[in-house]
């Protein structure tokens, strides 16, 4: 009786669990950035990652859950593109008023993206969880250096996030355009309780710090929707290990 290797076919489990959730999140972003979530099916959905639809709730208890998986990711994979320049910067209120920048940015060149990313993450509170951490990071040196009273780093979050979401969904909604980010910027700086003549010192030098190095920006539906598919294609892409058919087949 051949030896079974009960290690590496676990492994081999997870690898295909990995990449047909892969398959199914760049299906559905490519389905949502067409129209609006709430109008796509999830037999639509399987019927473009090519999967069955048992598949589908091996991973996810229904759309809603998708959308927010593939809000998460989104927003992780626009926020990493940024990261490089963002932690050049040593004061961390710049670095705050960097990320909310371009966070408003990738809304205003893709208000679908928009509209996904800041309803799911208004009723998903892990949604966006690796831009929270680093906000946190941020807020807690920033009040180390010049405290404000009242103010702790969970509120000076939740208020961030907050004026973020809210000018993001009008951003999706078409009610705010380019020419309302900069002041966008300035009210929530003045929310964590930065004065006025420092919010428009920030908002300056990151006009001047934009136009220096202008690829660091996300543009168009590119960076992090494209980080999501390229990520599925290299999942798709990667050897798979020769298997015996069975009968019937899997739900993976």
């Amino acid at each position: 009786m051949a030896n079974i290797n009960l290690e590496r076919r676990a492994e081999i489990g997870r690898a295909k669990r990995a990449r047909t959730k892969a398959q199914l999140t760049a299906a559905a972003w490519a389905l949502f950035a067409k129209r609006s979530w709430e109008s796509v099916t999830i037999d639509e959905v399987v019927q473009e990652a090519r999967v069955a639809k048992g598949t589908f709730y091996a991973h996810f208890n229904d759309l809603g859950e998708l959308a927010a998986t593939v809000a998460d990711e989104l927003i992780a994979a626009s926020d990493e593109v940024i990261q490089p320049q963002r932690l050049s910067m040593s004061n961390p209120l710049e670095r705050i008023a960097f990320g909310c920048d371009a966070f408003l940015r990738q809304c205003l060149s893709d208000r679908s993206w928009a509209s996904l990313a800041s309803r799911m993450a208004i009723s998903h509170h892990a949604v966006g969880s690796v831009v929270r951490g680093r906000l946190m990071e941020d807020l807690r040196e920033a009040l180390g250096k010049s405290p404000q009273a009242g103010l702790t780093p969970e509120l000076g979050v939740e208020v961030i996030v907050g004026v973020n979401l809210q000018v993001a969904t009008a951003i999706g909604d078409g009610r705010l355009d380019d020419r309302d980010r900069p002041e966008a910027i300035r009210c929530m700086l003045a929310a964590i309780g930065v004065g006025k003549r420092d919010a428009a010192s920030i908002v300056a030098r990151l006009a001047r710090a934009r136009a220096q190095f202008p690829d660091s920006a996300p543009e168009g539906r590119g960076s992090a929707s494209d980080a999501l598919k390229a990520a599925s294609q290299a999942d798709a892409n990667e050897p798979r290990p020769r298997q015996r058919r069975r009968a019937g087949a899997d739900v993976v």
